[in-house]
């Protein structure tokens, strides 16, 4: 059975869809923005702060599933201009626990809001 996951601490989805939603031992967390908790504007100016921002936002909706980014078992890292991989790979690095995820890098051609990053997870509690 599938179930909606609304974390307090992640702002609230903008559109027809879930910040996450879990299916047995699955936790799936939807393509997060670095935005600020309102939700209205985009929180850091750089590819490290945005990062920064959307990972802490995927781990207060795994808190709400008792999960932590250890539990991150693949990720979706959308970036606007596939030349700032570095920047992101090094919050990323620092961020998720070894084993890291399986990952994949896209670079999208927009992305909503003028977001430099978008990320997307799935988790197994």
């Amino acid at each position: 059975m599938k179930y909606a996951i609304n974390a307090m601490g992640a702002p609230e989805a903008q559109g027809p869809y879930s910040q996450g939603t879990t299916a047995g031992r699955l936790v799936f967390a939807s393509g997060q923005l670095p935005v600020s908790d309102d939700g209205t504007k985009i929180v850091g100016s750089t590819v490290r702060e945005q990062t920064s921002r959307i990972i802490d936002v995927v781990e207060a909706i795994l808190a709400e599933v008792g999960c932590t980014l250890s539990d991150v078992a693949q990720t979706t890292v959308y970036l606007a201009d596939i030349n700032d991989m570095e920047a992101m790979n090094e919050v990323y690095a620092s961020r998720f626990p070894q084993p890291a995820p399986a990952r994949s890098v896209i670079q999208a051609a927009a992305l909503p809001m003028g977001a430099l990053v978008e990320m997307d997870c799935v988790a197994c509690r």
